[in-house]
């Protein structure tokens, strides 16, 4: 049996499928070129992160297929719904990455709050000729400690996000449809465990209340946060996202920067990628990244390990 891992896959993972007897092909193949190399290797599994689409056009054109996987935890990439419905599995590994991305929201904030993003551009520049006065611009940071983290969003994500919070100090606020409260376990190296339990509150009380907001839900057909929702924010917020593009109205973060409304804002995703808004990417008050929140190697290890085990159990190839 083949699996084409078409946006990559651990070699942890690559070990794992062939010691179950499949042959893995990490060939990157052309969108517009799937359908024909499918059909032609007779490919089984098609494995794909955010980059590779799988819509009904794939689905119907490949009767090969049994398995589509997808490494992390948003889906909206393929079209799920109808997949489970011609019979194929659809798989997915919701909790590889939480730690990761939890990780890359506190790289942003603790960024943001001592202004690394902006000093890290401009003191390669003018950093020889202008050190006092490039000091005295970036001598006004604030700690993170005793401020209010609010997180919209309380899943896996969520969670090791209000983990790595309490562990520095904050207050944590949540927001989510689905959970009204959630144990939080803060795990240490020693086996001691602290677990304190949070309750959740609507979108429309967090947002007063918060001092950093970051999100962690799935694409969204309207936005979390826009003009209206940033408008009953505190003077001096932050935002930080590192879920999907479209949850927050760029044109709104912009203007809300601009008018000191909001200090600074994080951004791993973008309302257009992979081509995001210039004016996104050149505004100083704006850290950035290319949507790399699974992206460790820690992440990937588990990702391509967790697929393999779950491709395994549900086909179980003889070798």
């Amino acid at each position: 049996m083949k699996v084409l891992a078409n946006d990559g896959i651990s070699q942890s993972g690559v070990n794992a499928l062939e010691k179950g007897g499949f042959e893995v092909i990490t060939t990157k193949v052309a969108q517009e070129q799937l359908i024909n190399f499918i059909n032609e290797h007779q490919v089984d599994v098609i494995l794909v992160r955010s980059a590779t689409q799988v819509r009904k056009d794939i689905i119907d054109a490949c009767p090969s297929i049994k398995i589509i996987g997808r490494g992390g935890v948003g889906m909206d990439n393929i079209d799920v719904a109808y997949a489970r419905e011609k019979g194929l599995h659809v798989i997915n590994t919701p909790a590889a990455s939480s730690s990761s991305v939890a990780e890359l929201v506190f790289a942003h904030l603790f960024g943001g709050v001592r202004f690394l993003h902006d000093a890290n551009r401009n003191m390669p520049l003018d950093g020889d000729s202008k050190f006092k006065e490039l000091k005295k611009n970036y001598a006004k940071g604030s700690e993170l400690r005793g401020k209010t983290m609010g997180i919209i969003g309380f899943g896996r994500i969520g969670r090791e996000v209000a983990k790595i919070a309490l562990g520095c100090g904050m207050k944590v606020i949540a927001s989510d449809n689905y959970v009204g409260e959630a144990d939080i376990t803060l795990d240490f190296y020693d086996g001691q465990q602290v677990t304190l339990k949070i309750k959740t509150e609507p979108v429309s009380e967090l947002i007063q209340h918060s001092d950093f907001i970051t999100l962690h839900v799935p694409a969204q057909k309207e936005y979390i946060i826009g003009k209206e929702e940033i408008a009953k924010m505190k003077d001096g917020a932050a935002i930080i996202n590192a879920a999907r593009g479209g949850v927050i109205d760029e044109v709104a973060l912009l203007d809300a920067l601009e008018s000191k409304k909001l200090s600074f804002a994080g951004l791993d995703t973008f309302e257009e990628e992979p081509t995001p808004a210039i004016k996104v990417l050149m505004n100083d008050k704006i850290s950035l990244s290319p949507h790399i929140g699974a992206a460790t190697n820690e992440a990937q290890d588990r990702i391509g390990t967790e697929l393999a085990e779950q491709i395994i159990n549900i086909l179980k190839p003889v070798s």
